[in-house]
């Protein structure tokens, strides 16, 4: 009988080895709920994230927070003004790490 369990206890110990997770929940999570579309002034940004689609989010997500409240607002990413904050961030960004390599 003692040998009997451990063989059990053996073949369910190699079994659970071989499974793989899944995970349980297959909802997408989005950080933005709520894409906003009003016009955001560049100087009353405090910082702004860039999130990309990934497998549990299939969009891009753009999260600005504001300096006067600190209000996070989630702004649409094709947006003309959007694209337009983005791209001279990036210029200044490269400016920037030029300028380093340089020194």
């Amino acid at each position: 009988m003692n040998q009997r369990a451990v063989l059990i206890f053996c073949l369910i110990l190699l079994t659970l080895s071989e499974t793989q997770g899944i995970p349980l929940n297959r909802t997408t999570r989005c950080s933005c709920i709520k894409i906003s579309n009003q016009p955001v002034n560049r100087r009353s940004l405090e910082k702004l994230e860039m999130i990309p689609a990934s497998p549990s989010c299939p969009r891009v997500e753009i999260i600005a927070t504001m300096k006067k409240n600190g209000e996070k607002i989630c702004l649409n990413p094709e947006s003309k003004i959007i694209k337009n904050i983005l791209k001279a961030i990036n210029k200044k960004r490269s400016k920037r790490s030029q300028t380093q390599r340089e020194a």
